[in-house]
């Protein structure tokens, strides 16, 4: 059995797994929403950094300085003097270029959110906008002492406020990037803090798996262990299965060895002169006997039913032949009830279909023996048609019906009909599961409908099969000399004293001599001895049973190695039948035998001059 955990451990198992879970998933998103925070930090930082470093507001004051420094020199020089004026031309070329950072986008993003720069860039626009008509690509002026003293005067008032913008932006810079640090490092302390939870929850995680694996290999352990008992428990059942099989057997044998003598000594009585009452008597007798023997049959059809050894003899059937035969059996206890017995063969059946008649006999005897015993007025229909490729045999009866609670377990088995401890019918409760069965096995099956207090509607389906009648096959002429039947001596080896004498009696009512053998030792030193036309041979013997009895007689000379042998057993299994067979016997013949069945194989051996072995 597989091991089970505790429910209060598994249920704090799955709570520390959720938890985990929740844990881990909460890092995961912190981890996320401060890479995304340290991402725009570090982004932000790098672009004041760059912007800060490519602006040069630094260099933007110290070209002021130099350009104004230049134009003292070309002030303090000869007007005509062309080399102050190319310096003072390279000087104001420069700081140009760095106005112009001025009025940059990424220039504008870094200023407006420090300082008010505008008025500074409108000051630095007009200077340069009169600059340019003496330095410019396109000068208005001439470049001599008036415009440079104009150029020094338009300076003054800009050094101030520029001077203030550069430190003003100098220093805004550097509070940002302090302040930018301060969120990385503060980001760089949060990361840690998260590596160490997701550290602690993939810990945990590992421990559940760890956990979660130990438990799926003792898991499987039990499972390999579990599979081990069920092949072993599968080994048992087989052996048990065969040990019910060899018990079915011997208590089919010790059953039926006695009914072989109480029908017999029955059948024997029956032949006297008997006064009305005793006559009864010995029928009532005799069908309590085959009330007990049916239900045996039952119990032993079931038993091969569930081990799958039951098989099928489909062989042409006379259909209308099996239900008079049918008819004929249930006309006594329909009578006996006053139910009116209906029988209907559609004309357009074939003559014969290809089917276990035995099986089919029998699966009509208890649908009919049901609805006789549960009906108590009106009347029980058999019909017969053909529907396509079906053979649908219906019985209906005007009984007792069925409720809905009974209709649940009608084809269980030991379930019958009225399961109260008052019912009126009996019955064992096979008779329906074995015919659904039987019909199943023959690749039909069995349904019904019923209304309470108006009677049942039993249909059974078959494969129908039609096959040509068989013609008659004409009689051979006996050979000369030879009578058409004869006296025969019977050898029957036979260890039960009662049943030695039925048997006795019996063939004696025949006309046939008969010897006995108390087993099979006996049996085979009697063909050694004399002469022998036929042998009735039980298979349970003390000594030698009947199967090895057979073997030996085989292996005799002609001829008595050529001498048929008939089973005569209780024991009613498929696989006995084989072994018979294998052990060379030519027919089978099963406990209890009755005066017709014996005297039909009597004469049918009698008949024949020679006997060959099949």
């Amino acid at each position: 059995m597989i091991p089970a955990a505790a429910p209060g451990l598994g249920r704090r198992r799955t709570a520390l797994g959720i938890a985990l879970a929740l844990a881990l998933a909460a890092a995961l998103a912190a981890v996320a929403w401060l890479q995304v925070r340290q991402y725009r930090a570090l982004d932000t930082t790098v672009r004041y950094q760059d912007d800060y470093l490519q602006v040069s507001l630094a260099q933007l004051q110290i070209e002021f300085l130099r350009l104004r420094a230049a134009l003292h020199d070309a002030d303090n020089a000869a007007a005509a003097d062309a080399a102050a004026q190319a310096a003072v031309q390279l000087r104001y070329d420069i700081f140009v270029s760095r106005v112009d950072l001025l009025q940059s986008g990424r220039a504008e993003r870094l200023l407006s959110d420090l300082v008010d720069f505008r008025p500074v860039v409108t000051m630095t626009r007009d200077f340069v906008d009169q600059a340019d008509q003496v330095l410019g690509p396109e000068p208005k002026r001439p470049f001599d002492g008036a415009a440079v003293n104009d150029l020094l005067a338009r300076m003054q008032p800009l050094d101030a406020p520029l001077q203030s913008l550069v430190l003003a932006a100098t220093h805004g810079v550097s509070v940002e990037v302090a302040e930018r640090l301060d969120v990385v490092r503060e980001q760089g302390r949060i990361g840690v803090v998260l590596t160490a939870l997701l550290a602690v929850s993939s810990v945990g995680f590992a421990l559940i798996a760890f956990a979660l694996a130990r438990r799926e290999a003792l898991r499987r352990r039990a499972l390999e262990k579990l599979t081990d008992e069920l092949r072993l428990a599968q080994r048992e059942a087989e052996s048990a299965s065969q040990a019910k099989t060899a018990f079915l057997a011997n208590m089919s044998h010790e059953i039926r060895t006695p009914f072989q003598g109480l029908l017999g000594m029955l059948q024997l009585l029956d032949s006297d002169q008997l006064a009305p009452d005793q006559h009864r008597r010995l029928e009532t007798a005799r069908n309590s006997a085959l009330h007990l023997l049916a239900v045996l049959d039952d119990v032993l059809d079931m038993s091969r039913l569930e081990a799958g050894t039951l098989t099928l003899a489909p062989q042409p059937v006379d259909l209308r032949a099996l239900v008079a035969e049918v008819q004929a059996l249930m006309e006594a206890p329909a009578s006996a009830k006053a139910l009116a017995l209906q029988v209907h063969v559609d004309p357009a059946l074939p003559a014969q279909a290809l089917l276990d008649g035995t099986r089919v006999r029998q699966i009509l005897f208890n649908l009919l023996s049901n609805a006789i015993k549960f009906t108590d007025h009106g009347s029980v229909a058999l019909d017969l048609r053909a529907e396509g490729d079906a053979l649908l045999m219906t019985v209906t009866d005007t009984g007792i019906g069925i409720d809905e609670r009974t209709r649940a377990r009608l084809f269980q088995r030991f379930s019958p009909g009225d399961a109260s401890r008052s019912r009126r019918h009996g019955g064992t409760g096979l008779g329906l599961e074995i015919s659904r069965n039987l019909a199943r096995l023959m690749g039909g099956d069995i349904t019904f409908d019923s209304t309470l207090g108006q009677g049942s509607r039993f249909v059974v389906r078959l494969p129908l099969q039609a096959v040509a009648a068989a013609q008659p096959a004409p009689a051979a002429p006996a050979p000369s000399g030879t009578p058409g039947t004869r006296r025969l001596r019977v050898l029957a080896a036979e260890d039960n004293d009662v049943n030695r004498e039925v048997l006795a009696a019996m063939i004696g009512m025949h006309d046939h001599e008969v010897s006995f053998a108390h087993n099979g030792r006996e049996a085979v030193e009697a063909m050694r001895s004399q002469r022998v036309d036929l042998i009735l041979m039980d298979l349970h013997m003390p000594e030698m049973d009947g199967i090895e009895a057979a073997r030996a007689i085989r292996a005799l000379p002609p001829p008595a190695a050529h001498v048929p042998i008939v089973a005569l057993t209780a024991d009613v299994f498929a696989d006995t039948r084989a072994r018979c067979v294998e052990a060379g016997m030519n027919d089978f013949l099963t406990k209890p035998v009755g005066v017709t069945d014996l005297g039909r194989l009597l004469a049918r051996y009698a008949a024949e001059p020679q006997y060959e072995r099949v």
